[in-house]
């Protein structure tokens, strides 16, 4: 039963990258942006994270669900995987919203810039060809 919280927390992520893989929003858009997002994330929180322990203000909770492994005082083997989904989770929802609100298009060749880029190709083979 030790593992059920960490199982979860990895079936999230698992969850999450599979919508990312169908949706193409984060990772499997620009997987090196992506890559240092989540690095950048997972480290401002893991600090967030260590300075309120050092200062008394995060404690760890015993619960059934937890395997009780710590990687620092105060500090369980799930927080760090708790916090990767929660940047990923975060990203996910923000990319697919901002596509949905049109902020963000799916195709890149959809984007003015895209749709120039595009038509310049088109142009260069027309002339190649004439």
């Amino acid at each position: 039963m030790g593992f059920v919280y960490l199982a979860s927390l990895l079936a999230g992520i698992a969850c999450m990258l599979l919508l990312d893989q169908r949706f193409r929003l984060f990772f499997w858009r620009d997987a090196g942006a992506a890559t240092i997002v989540t690095v950048v994330g997972v480290v401002f929180l893991l600090a967030w994270d260590l300075a309120g322990i050092g200062l008394g203000i995060f404690l760890r909770g015993e619960g059934a669900i937890a395997t009780g492994i710590l990687i620092a005082p105060e500090l369980p083997i799930e927080e760090p995987v708790f916090l990767l989904f929660l940047v990923l989770c975060t990203m996910v929802l923000y990319t697919g919203a901002r596509r949905i609100l049109g902020g963000s298009p799916a195709n890149p060749a959809k984007s003015r810039r895209g749709r120039a880029q595009h038509r310049e190709r088109t142009h260069s083979r027309e002339r190649e060809n004439a």
